[in-house]
């Protein structure tokens, strides 16, 4: 940590020299060495004759030549942020039941809570059995028969199986709204099969979210390799999305892949993989991962409501 001092008619330059890359500054014209002062950002941006560029953006990258141009992105915010896609319950290995997560994401002010619990092959996260998912998807429709002012969406987090398979049956992945697919076991294939996995797995049409595509684990594993451009191409052809997982453990995908889901066009969904309504909290960290990649709202699917979502999502 680093602690610097500014004075209040030179606060605006002491922050954006903080916070941009060198990169960044030098593109400026070296704003902060040259000594001018300016006491907010939106001062010293406006005289170089650039439109405010917002703290997650300032890498020096393209975004000083856009900001010349006043098209820089309008970020998506928390508030923005109408639903929750990756929650867990007691059903797995959360610590709450369906019914307190719902109510911890209405708190927040939410509308919908997507229930995706661990799908039957990762036992050691108590994996849901086909009988007891079907049991669930069952009393989730009863649930939002009495529920007032958010709706549980039927959803699961099936494993990718290392033959690309999902781990459950078609007849019983089509009774859920969405799913959210991912790899937890079989890390070490190459590139190659890894790659082929996924896009095996994305060839199934009950798959809709990419879910922590490469696996890390912040100061504790790399993620598998995989070729993410080309997954990235094959999931746009097939109308399936990437989510950016907002666990500090993961923040998978990293906001460089992220970058690349959107020069392609491929929404993310923002999610907190949350197994207990405290977690919900994490979803700032997943945002902040957006805005870094330039994500505006439109691109976001669980900043839609319920209806807009469940019409982009059907495949």
């Amino acid at each position: 940590m680093r602690i610097e001092s500014a004075h209040e008619s030179n606060w605006g330059t002491a922050l954006i020299a903080a916070t941009g890359s060198v990169n960044h500054v030098r593109k400026l014209g070296g704003l902060a060495e040259l000594g001018r002062g300016y006491s907010t950002e939106e001062a010293a941006y406006k005289s170089l004759g650039l439109s405010f560029v917002e703290p997650e953006l300032r890498e020096g990258r393209e975004e000083v030549e856009i900001a010349r141009h006043g098209a820089l992105p309008k970020l998506v915010t928390v508030a923005d942020i109408r639903g929750e896609l990756h929650a867990h319950c007691t059903s797995s290995d959360g610590s709450n039941t369906i019914e307190q997560m719902a109510a911890g994401a209405q708190k927040r002010g939410y509308e919908y809570i997507g229930i995706s619990d661990h799908s039957q092959s990762l036992k050691i996260a108590g994996g849901v059995s086909e009988e007891d998912l079907w049991e669930q998807i069952r009393y989730i429709d009863n649930l939002n028969e009495k529920a007032r002012g958010i709706r549980v969406l039927k959803s699961s987090e099936v494993d990718i199986l290392a033959d690309g398979s999902l781990d459950y049956p078609d007849d019983l992945l089509k009774e859920l709204d969405y799913t959210v697919c991912s790899i937890h076991a079989r890390f070490g294939f190459d590139k190659t099969t890894q790659t082929e996995r996924v896009l095996r797995a994305i060839d199934n049409r009950y798959f809709t979210i990419l879910g922590h595509a490469t696996g890390r684990l912040l100061l504790k594993r790399p993620g598998y390799e995989i070729d993410i451009e080309r997954i990235i191409e094959y999931a746009k052809a097939n109308g399936c999305f990437f989510e950016i997982n907002s666990s500090p453990d993961r923040l998978d995908i990293s906001a460089e892949n992220a970058r690349l889901a959107r020069a392609a066009g491929v929404k993310i969904a923002i999610n907190t993989d949350a197994h207990s309504i405290r977690e919900l909290d994490y979803i700032r960290g997943g945002v902040d991962q957006a805005r870094r990649a330039g994500f505006e709202k439109e691109s976001v699917l669980n900043c839609l409501d319920w209806r807009r979502f469940s019409r982009l999502v059907r495949r």
